[in-house]
């Protein structure tokens, strides 16, 4: 008991005081590509002709928004006033992993703990979709997950929002081309909001998530 509340003290206060402070990435973290490209498809790999930069902020609202044609990108909007109304200053998600690998799956599990502490902000994942008020999906949308997938849209009360995160959710990512994925969610369900990565950082979700809200300018 008493040694677990010296390490408390030792190790002191852990939570990011993001977005109030900028946050601080090690050198070897990719964020905005620094060229043209298409975010959506880009698996953030080291190829000798993309530079990226430190910013991790590239959620947007539109997949053509994804595509770079130079340093400037559309970040996502926030929802218009009658759905911000509804879901007040908290936000209720289902995550759905439509056959990812795990890698976007285990990065949103890391928005829980107590270095980012996604629920400071009102936001938390619930266990049916009939208590959510929107829906987190990785993964390529295999053909086996496909009708989950459309049931669990269908279970959600309205109005709803859709997030995808990870180049499979969006675009198929690496399994882009085979007949077993429908190459993201565009086409089974609408989407609200793009994250690009492979995986992206618990911080360019959370930033996706907060522009939504318009918790974040």
């Amino acid at each position: 008991m008493f040694g677990v509340i010296f390490n408390r003290f030792k190790q002191g206060f852990r939570t990011l005081s993001y977005p109030k402070a900028v946050p601080v990435f090690p050198k070897r973290f990719r964020g905005k590509p620094n060229a043209p490209v298409d975010m959506g498809e880009c698996l953030f790999n080291e190829d000798n002709k993309t530079v990226y930069t430190q910013d991790h902020r590239m959620a947007v609202s539109k997949r053509e928004d994804l595509i770079l044609k130079g340093d400037e990108i559309k970040l996502a909007a926030a929802l218009d006033e009658k759905m911000r109304r509804v879901l007040g200053r908290s936000l209720k998600l289902r995550e759905v992993c439509a056959g990812s690998c795990g890698g976007c799956d285990a990065e949103i599990q890391a928005m829980n703990n107590v270095v980012f502490d996604l629920s400071r902000f009102g936001i938390q994942f619930v266990a049916s979709p009939r208590h959510a008020d929107g829906l987190m999906i990785t993964g390529p949308v295999t053909k086996n997950m496909e009708s989950a997938l459309k049931k669990t849209y269908e279970a959600m009360p309205s109005p709803k929002i859709v997030i995808v995160v990870g180049a499979c959710a969006i675009n198929g990512g690496p399994f882009k081309g085979s007949k077993e994925v429908h190459h993201g969610v565009d086409g089974i369900i609408p989407v609200d909001l793009y994250i690009p990565g492979c995986p992206p950082h618990p911080l360019t979700i959370l930033d996706g998530l907060l522009r939504l809200l318009d918790r974040v300018k």
